[in-house]
């Protein structure tokens, strides 16, 4: 009895401090604040695979260096943490100017499997993109 209640204590334990450590891993990451038409193919073809389902719903907001606040999608790559400036019509202009988009907003299957093959880590091989719920967290920057 005392075991099976020390594993679940050191079950929960290792939880906490894998959810802690990821957060901390976008500290340690440079960040970058960049509007979409000025990214390059490449990391516009992998924020397409990330948000499938348009980016409007996904946009945070964030005081920039000025004090001003700026409306941006969050995107993370291996090696950086970007903010994608844009407004709430902008996202929806980019998505409905997108031929990779169909007319209802989702990236077109072709599409998603042309950069999934692309872009694949073998990490994420069985990942059901027809059932991507978008979500994304505020940081303080």
């Amino acid at each position: 009895m005392i075991e099976l209640i020390l594993n679940s204590f050191e079950g929960t334990v290792k939880r906490e401090f894998n959810q802690k450590n990821k957060k901390m891993a976008n500290i340690n990451k440079p960040r970058v604040v960049k509007d979409y038409d000025k990214l390059s193919e490449e990391i516009m073809e992998q924020i397409k695979l990330n948000y499938p389902r348009g980016f409007q719903r996904n946009l945070i907001t964030f005081k920039n260096a000025k004090g001003r606040y700026v409306s941006a999608l969050p995107f993370e790559t291996e090696e950086k943490y970007y903010l994608i400036r844009m407004t709430k019509s902008e996202a929806v202009d980019i998505i409905e100017n997108d031929d990779d988009y169909n007319d209802d907003g989702i990236l077109k299957k072709g599409v998603r499997e042309e950069y999934e093959e692309k872009y694949e880590d073998g990490d994420d091989e069985d990942f059901d993109f027809d059932n991507v719920v978008d979500s994304s967290t505020e940081e303080d920057f």
